[in-house]
């Protein structure tokens, strides 16, 4: 069995976090780089991610999950936050960053970037945000992952209020809308969770061969 699998298999939902054990400065950069490579349709990457380590936030956080422990007992507080409107300036600002990154000319790349424009201004503004909040997903299984590889645990959180983290991180007022949560951390010894056998359906339940 690949090692991948294997990390897969030692992952879990972390229920209960020892609050002494702190992720390192090093392993948080190396998960910080993981979302950071996330693919986003298009490559828009059309969210933020706020990396939340003041205790007192994450009090307020934790009022605002439900009460879950993990809010505050985990290392770090991740949280991805969807745009809930998409512009032709997001576009432009991807296109240039392709230009410097490639060494292109940003006129090159028009064509590419007037077809976003095009297939994006086509979307109703309701579906906008729907759209941007999928990305956030694909970021979160680049942070699992990576975690599992470090023997880091990760527990994806979306028992949540998003109005009230919005309100406390200010997200209104970035064009941001708190989408997903991740505690981030080290599993207790006392979290009974982590003995269970990881349960899945079976290849024949879940995959389909057309």
């Amino acid at each position: 069995m690949s090692q991948f699998n294997e990390n897969a298999k030692w992952r879990y939902a972390t229920k209960k976090f020892d609050a002494s054990k702190k992720v390192s400065a090093e392993d948080l950069a190396t998960l910080k780089e993981a979302i950071r490579l996330s693919a986003s349709s298009f490559g828009l990457q059309l969210y933020k991610v706020i990396v939340v380590e003041n205790p007192e936030v994450r009090a307020k956080l934790k009022d605002a999950s439900w009460g879950q422990t993990q809010v505050v007992d985990a290392s770090h507080l991740i949280v991805f936050a969807n745009q809930t409107t998409v512009t032709d300036a997001d576009v432009d600002g991807y296109i240039n960053n392709i230009a410097a990154t490639r060494n292109v000319p940003a006129e090159a790349l028009s064509g590419y970037g007037d077809y976003m424009k095009g297939a994006i201004g086509n979307m109703p503004e309701e579906v906008k945000p729907i759209w941007t909040s999928k990305q956030t997903y694909i970021a979160l299984g680049n942070l699992l992952n990576a975690a599992a590889e470090l023997k880091i645990d990760v527990t994806p959180m979306e028992g949540f209020v998003p109005a009230q983290y919005n309100e406390i991180l200010g997200l209104d007022k970035l064009n941001l809308n708190a989408a997903l949560v991740a505690a981030v951390g080290y599993r207790h010894e006392e979290d009974a969770t982590q003995h269970g056998a990881k349960v899945r359906k079976s290849n024949e339940d879940l995959f389909i061969t057309i």
